[in-house]
């Protein structure tokens, strides 16, 4: 296993957040905070409390792609999480892990176990 990772989960969906939460802490990490917005997913990157993001594409306020450049520019490891895009990632964020839905334990585990390592 990954040594123990702090997680942020940005996830619009409750049900969803709280499914990846449980995820998260049965694999042995923990959960650095949760959040369904990009301006409340920007301050949680601003302040850096974490080790990896795993980051839904569309959030309560609009795309992730905001988010996704402020990780990318902290040096953050992050996951994007989706059913699929209806649009094509930024060219910048097109080679980034994806998680894909319906999220299984195993799904969680190998992409925190890939961020671990990354």
């Amino acid at each position: 296993m990954t040594e123990c990772l702090s997680v942020l989960v940005i996830e619009d969906e409750p049900l969803i957040a709280m499914m990846i939460e449980d995820f998260v802490d049965l694999l042995g990490h923990q959960i650095a905070g949760s959040c369904d917005t990009v301006v409340a997913g920007l301050e949680k990157v601003a302040v850096g409390a974490f080790d990896v993001a795993i980051l839904d594409v569309n959030l309560r306020d609009g795309a992730c792609w905001p988010v996704a450049d402020a990780l990318a520019a902290a040096n953050k490891p992050f996951v994007i999480a989706s059913g699929g895009f209806v649009e094509p990632p930024p060219a910048h964020h097109a080679g980034a892990r994806h998680l894909a839905k319906p999220f299984t334990l195993d799904g969680v585990r190998a992409a925190l176990e890939a961020l671990g390592r990354s």
